[in-house]
């Protein structure tokens, strides 16, 4: 595509010359010329000069000035002539072919197409032209994975994460924010939410592990076709802002296990203080002691299992019925029945989410 940029700006700019000019690759391949007959030939003497710096120079009467966006120049654009004239066109030529190049692979490029596909930038209708103008495979099973540093050395997260997913054809990493990496990965359909996980948290055990850079990764549900991308990021950045609420001491986040904790989350907050109102009528959630709501942690985690909790708890029996009871007569929900318990549980997260103030998308 590249050739086909350059001829035509050197097809526009012979006659204005006035001389035979041209584009070399870094092979020393002519990919662009005004005289078509020199097209695809090569001049091995050149390619030693492109491996150098980006300075002008001269061969066969011919005055090149190589260019390109990376370190080492990608291609050297050459004029007919060996004077101050020959040399000024070839920096001119030089300039006006980077800019073109540079334009054209920002709105080409596989990379920035995937991401303001994410970002939600690109209208739905042109996804599908663009995915075929790029030759991208659209209807692929990928994932969008957020990646959030919450600390960090001078180490950058962004460059470890492209070295673990080298494959650019299939994985593309990007940043949105200093803080927020995107990465969207391409997957077997086979692929479940376990798998997923053990993917996130092989990341952020890299990070942590070699670099000493501890992330957050929240895991969108797979999806199938390039549209569907924007949601699987969407459920990223819910998963993140959901854990930081619910789940603080989680590392590793996935939408699709977020359970309640996403319904409480989509509530309208005076919806939610109206909920709590209607509870807690007999006294006041901060009535609770720290000790009470341990209690309380523990028994949903024993599955509401007399016998199970006070053993954990190291208590006895007797001692945990009370508290029960003390948290009847308190809220008048009886935590041993499943419908109490229930609602107090509910009302526990609606509590949380109210004290978080967490950011929506």
């Amino acid at each position: 595509m590249a050739n086909r940029l350059f001829q035509g700006l050197i097809h526009q700019m012979n006659e204005t010359i006035g001389a035979t000019i041209g584009v070399v690759d870094e092979t020393a391949s002519i990919i662009a010329c005004s005289d078509f007959t020199k097209i695809g030939t090569t001049n091995e003497f050149v390619s030693l000069d492109l491996n150098g710096s980006s300075d002008i120079f001269i061969r066969d009467g011919y005055t090149y000035k190589p260019f390109g966006s990376n370190i080492k120049p990608d291609y050297a654009v050459f004029v007919e002539g060996t004077d101050d004239t020959a040399a000024k066109y070839a920096s001119i030529l030089a300039i006006t072919l980077t800019n073109i190049k540079q334009y054209y692979d920002e709105k080409y490029d596989r990379n920035n197409f995937i991401k303001n596909v994410v970002l939600d930038n690109v209208l739905p209708g042109d996804i599908v032209i663009k995915a075929r103008e790029l030759h991208f495979n659209a209807e692929v099973s990928r994932v969008v994975l957020l990646i959030r540093i919450v600390s960090a050395n001078d180490i950058s997260a962004y460059d470890v994460i492209q070295n673990l997913f080298p494959d650019k054809s299939k994985d593309f990493v990007f940043n949105i924010t200093e803080t927020d990496i995107v990465l969207v990965k391409e997957i077997k359909n086979t692929v479940d939410s376990k798998d997923l996980e053990k993917l996130a948290r092989s990341i952020a055990d890299t990070l942590s592990g070699e670099f000493y850079t501890r992330v957050n990764v929240g895991i969108g549900n797979p999806v199938v076709g390039v549209k569907e991308l924007a949601r699987s990021f969407k459920e990223a950045q819910t998963a993140l802002e959901v854990g930081k609420v619910f789940d603080t001491d989680k590392v590793i986040v996935s939408y699709d296990n977020l359970g309640i904790a996403r319904l409480v989350y989509h509530l309208p907050t005076t919806l939610c203080e109206t909920f709590l109102h209607e509870v807690f009528k007999r006294g006041s959630i901060e009535s609770l002691d720290h000790e009470t709501l341990f209690t309380i942690q523990r028994f949903f985690e024993n599955n509401l299992n007399v016998s199970e909790t006070s053993r954990k708890l190291f208590v006895h029996r007797n001692t945990l019925v009370y508290r029960l009871e003390k948290i009847k007569k308190l809220t008048g929900l009886d935590l041993r029945e499943f419908d109490h318990a229930i609602i107090f549980k509910i009302a526990l997260m609606v509590k949380k989410y109210l004290s978080a103030n967490p950011v929506k998308f």
